[in-house]
């Protein structure tokens, strides 16, 4: 890191927040603090986006594409499904309704109780998620740049506050637009310089050629398997219900569509997200290809926490690790050797040594693979108590060690930002949730001593803190882009589910949804538990969703009516 690494990182924050906080002051009541300014459809696009794009995407994706190769693009494939059938069924409702948050709708159709435990879902879900949003940048950017995680995690929390408080959702939308295009562009000139970084007789078409030779372009994978994550089958069929249940009832979204101009800008924004967050998750998990084929041609780190990989050598285990790194060189060497064969059998098009490459390199590849295992483990033993998997460090550690100066203090830049757009809609919405649909309707304040406008700022500020806490606190075994996606599946199924009944199961009243609706949550909670290894997280969503819709008719036709409160506006 240079001098003009450090200039153009802070420089991009300082600049994100001013804009933000100047083109958003001026907030003078509550409902323009959480709805914002009514927006254009491409402009709520890209907010949705941005919110979506934590920075958990950017260091986990690549890396997941480096490792695994593109099958996780599957994930996103049920995102247009989603997209559509919310603009059909359920954008209408909250544009009628006029609606703050996506719960309030569940008070119209059910009772309070309803709306309050969907409320409370989301607020256990977002509570979560807004410590891993932030929890992520902060573990990787102070292991690589030996920062203190407290400094990050206050650093990121503290700049999120600034525009957050001063101008709510309308800071968060604006930022979010300049976010936006600092992390794509960030993004497209990190991949151009990886693939500029290749020996000169690998053009482009032959990287697509090495990488699908070994397996990195398995963009669709139909086998079928319970444990599975990302296949055809989960991407269509379980993303569909995670998407439908993100995107509809989860305010941290809702709450970037709601102040559209208009229906059709709302639906607009919504497909407009749909159609162009696969080409951009593919674009990422490329960019990761784009690094692996470039360390199959260039020396590579045996752990990419090159940090935490010096402190063992530092350690008692000092002899250990450097025998492991020995065994390590050579092994990459000769990899190194047979990726050059592969290149070279696949210029000339001769098949028995195409053939004869990738059997060499598969089994260097799987010695390679047991050796990191040991190498993991021995450091783990020799610096306890450090956590993360390596995938989440190799993008940043390929950005550190090889991009040029300038461009470092931007991929850098990207990261912040993309911890600071999740993180805005996340507090946003959390603010809102508990102001809307807990303190105004549950909390009786006959003569309150601060305005509405002031409490929400304070909501703001004080899930900032639990977030900050949560963050300087967490240690997480998993890659952090499952991890969050598996916090989601947790709920998102059963609050799904309650949408599911208001909408389309008419004769089922509150009562029967409550009840199902805990019992679905226990049910999730219980496969999670006891199934996580032969179950993929996916499922959950489906299981929750189908849960709270049998059990709420079958609770239903066993309830009198008579003793059912009567909520049926849709």
């Amino acid at each position: 890191m240079t001098a003009l690494d450090w200039g153009v990182l802070f420089g991009t924050l300082i600049f994100i927040v001013a804009y933000g906080t100047w083109k958003s002051r001026g907030s003078k009541n509550m409902e323009a603090f959480i709805k914002g300014d009514q927006q254009k459809w491409w402009m709520m696009g890209l907010s949705i986006m941005a919110t979506q794009a934590s920075a958990v995407t950017f260091l986990s994706t690549t890396g997941q594409g480096m490792e695994d190769g593109m099958r996780f693009v599957q994930f996103y494939f049920g995102l247009p499904l989603a997209m559509v059938i919310l603009s059909v069924t359920l954008l209408p409702i909250y544009y009628k309704l006029k609606v703050y948050t996506a719960y309030e709708y569940l008070e119209t159709r059910f009772d309070l109780k309803t709306r309050t435990l969907s409320a409370l879902l989301f607020l256990a879900l977002r509570g979560l998620s807004v410590g891993i949003t932030l929890f992520a940048p902060s573990l990787v950017l102070s292991t690589i740049l030996g920062w203190n995680i407290f400094f990050t995690t206050v650093l990121i929390g503290v700049l999120v506050i600034i525009y957050t408080v001063s101008g709510g959702n309308n800071a968060v939308s604006i930022t979010q637009r300049v976010q936006m295009t600092i992390i794509l562009g960030g993004m497209f000139l990190a991949g151009m310089t990886a693939f500029s970084l290749l020996p000169k007789n690998v053009s482009f078409f032959d990287t697509v050629q090495v990488a699908g030779e070994l397996g990195k372009l398995n963009i669709v994978t139909t086998g079928f398997s319970w444990s599975d994550r990302y296949n055809i089958w989960s991407g269509l069929l379980a993303s569909t219900f995670l998407f439908l249940s993100y995107f509809g009832t989860d305010q941290s979204q809702v709450a970037r569509y709601i102040n559209g101009k208009s229906l059709s800008e709302g639906r607009m924004g919504l497909l407009f997200n749909g159609l162009l967050k696969i080409p951009m998750q593919f674009f990422i998990l490329y960019v990761g290809v784009l690094v692996f084929v470039f360390y199959l041609f260039n020396n590579a780190p045996m752990l990419h926490n090159t940090v935490l990989l010096n402190r063992a050598k530092q350690s008692a285990a000092k002899e250990e690790v450097v025998l492991l790194e020995n065994k390590f060189n050579t092994l990459r060497t000769r990899e190194r050797q047979s990726a050059k064969d592969l290149m070279d059998a696949l210029h000339q098009k001769d098949q028995p040594a195409i053939a004869r490459a990738k059997t060499t390199y598969f089994s260097l590849k799987h010695s390679e693979d047991s050796l990191r295992l040991v190498v993991k483990s021995t450091v783990a033993k020799a610096v306890p108590n450090t956590g993360g998997q390596d995938r989440d460090y190799a993008f940043l550690n390929f950005v550190l060690n090889h991009l040029p100066h300038g461009l470092i203090g931007l991929l850098l830049a990207v990261i912040f930002s993309a911890a600071m757009s999740s993180m805005s809609s996340e507090l946003s919405a959390l603010a809102s949730t508990t102001m809307v649909d807990i303190y105004k309707r549950v909390v009786d304040l006959k003569q309150p001593w601060l305005s509405d406008l002031v409490v929400s700022k304070l909501l703001v500020v004080l899930w900032a803190l639990v977030a900050m806490s949560f963050a300087a606190l967490a240690n997480f075994s998993e890659n952090l882009i499952q991890f969050v996606n598996i916090v989601g599946s947790l709920f998102y199924g059963t609050i799904l589910g309650i949408f599911v009944v208001a909408f389309y199961f008419k004769k089922v009243k509150s009562n029967a949804v409550f009840g199902a609706a805990i019992a679905a949550e226990a049910c999730v909670l219980i496969c999670y538990y006891f199934l996580s290894d032969n179950l993929a997280f996916l499922y959950y969503n489906i299981i929750g969703c189908l849960v709270v819709v049998v059990l709420s008719l079958l609770i239903q036709s066993f309830t009198p009516q008579k003793n059912q409160p009567a909520h049926n506006f849709v």
